[in-house]
């Protein structure tokens, strides 16, 4: 079995952020945490994942600051799992996933679930790029502006593939 190499060093933001919630069931774990649910049993009925496989999610998850364990909101002797302000700041990310889901994985008038604002019902706007001045953004309006001062995180990565 490979050994995974940890991108938590590196200097691009989207391999840092992969490292932490890169995985198929993490992300589900958390979407599943936006939905409302916050058990165990519940998580594990959901996801159809085996049980030491989420156990381990969620025990990566705590640790990483995405979720926090509570005492059961019904006083009872179970835990419950919640996001932590990290984890909500994720929301985005899962909007922008399912929105993409939404475009190229649906044949048209095929149904889905439809993400809509609790007050009025009716389906939330498109997420959107945006300049300082409020102008959206294309993919091609943009580009990354590299650090070039250290190179510590990708010889940490060599290294660590090297073994």
């Amino acid at each position: 079995m490979v050994k995974r190499v940890s991108l938590g060093a590196v200097e691009c933001p989207v391999a840092r952020a992969l490292d932490v919630i890169g995985d198929w069931w993490s992300l589900l774990i958390i979407r599943d945490a936006f939905d409302g649910i916050s058990r165990f049993s519940q998580f594990q009925k959901n996801l159809g994942i085996a049980k030491g496989m989420l156990t381990a999610r969620l025990q990566e998850l705590v640790r990483r600051g995405v979720l926090e364990v509570r005492p059961a909101s019904d006083g009872s002797a179970y835990q419950e799992y919640a996001l932590t302000p990290k984890g909500r700041d994720l929301f985005k990310v899962i909007v922008a996933l399912r929105q993409w889901g939404e475009d190229h994985l649906y044949a048209p008038g095929e149904p889905h679930s439809t993400l809509v604002e609790t007050a009025t019902g009716e389906p939330v706007s498109r997420l959107e790029l945006r300049s300082r001045n409020g102008v959206g953004l294309a993919w091609s309006e943009t580009t990354v502006r590299k650090h070039h001062g250290s190179t510590a995180g990708r010889e940490m990565v060599r290294r660590q593939a090297s073994r």
